[in-house]
């Protein structure tokens, strides 16, 4: 199981590389399954091996002119705030066992899987449609709010539950920002570097980290960011897209019944 985990780690950076989301939904999953990790200390690792993976692949764009700062400025500050509030501040008050009776019990570590696997499912539906993004004319008042909305949203599912969110940063880039396909995915790799690794910074006075290991899946991933980037030159993402949200919603569906079976 591990040799799959490894290789699983490669995937997760070729994802990224490649399409600037998505990989980062596998990493939590293969931490706890491949490598039988806690899930709360799975999000953890899972920000740091993503932001670090996702800045290679940032530093890659960012060569080719393909980073946009202001941007990632203007969305990042409110994502970066709402990771930390709920690093710091809401995971914690999150008890260890949330309900029980006679029939099941929920506990912190299966709401994070459940909640992991819906969002698999919802990253899946959006690769698989794999629709061309459309540019929307909108006033900039009102492309700002929907930013700031969305920036805060993100920064709560990355500090939750360790997904970079890559899949939704990007729609917004390019449908608000008018932000052309691949500065999309250059800026996206920036603005989850600085929100995944802010929150692990945040989460280390609550945890105790092996890094051996962590350092073992970080090389990897950037291994696969970097032939990722590489492949992105000639390779349109979104013809990746649709095979690699089938595969997530196969992932997100054993997630799902393999948590909800433990009732």
């Amino acid at each position: 199981m591990e040799v799959l985990g490894f290789l699983s780690a490669i995937l997760i950076g070729l994802s990224l590389g490649l399409i600037g989301g998505g990989g980062s939904i596998l990493t939590v999953p293969v931490l706890v399954y491949f490598f039988h990790i806690d899930p709360v200390l799975a999000t953890a690792y899972s920000l740091c091996v993503v932001g670090t993976t996702s800045f290679v692949g940032s530093v890659t764009y960012f060569k080719q002119h393909l980073v946009n700062l202001r941007t990632a400025l203007i969305f990042g500050i409110p994502s970066i705030i709402a990771v930390m509030v709920t690093r710091v501040w809401l995971l914690p008050l999150i008890p260890s066992v949330i309900y029980t009776s006679d029939m099941f019990i929920i506990t912190k570590d299966m709401l994070i899987m459940i909640l992991f696997a819906i969002l698999m499912v919802l990253a899946s539906y959006h690769m698989i449609k794999n629709r061309e993004e459309k540019q929307v004319v909108e006033n900039d008042r009102h492309s700002f709010g929907v930013l700031l909305l969305q920036g805060i949203w993100i920064g709560g599912i990355t500090g939750l539950i360790g997904a970079g969110g890559g899949f939704l940063i990007i729609p917004v880039l390019v449908n608000n920002l008018k932000t052309p396909m691949k500065e999309a995915v250059g800026t996206s790799l920036l603005i989850i570097s600085v929100n995944s690794l802010l929150g692990f910074v945040s989460s280390l006075h609550t945890i105790s980290v092996d890094w051996a290991f962590l350092v073992k899946i970080i090389l990897l991933a950037v291994v696969g960011v970097l032939i990722g980037t590489y492949l992105a030159k000639g390779i349109d993402g979104h013809k990746l897209k649709p095979a690699f949200g089938w595969f997530v919603l196969i992932m997100g569906g054993y997630i799902l019944a393999k948590e909800l079976l433990k009732w």
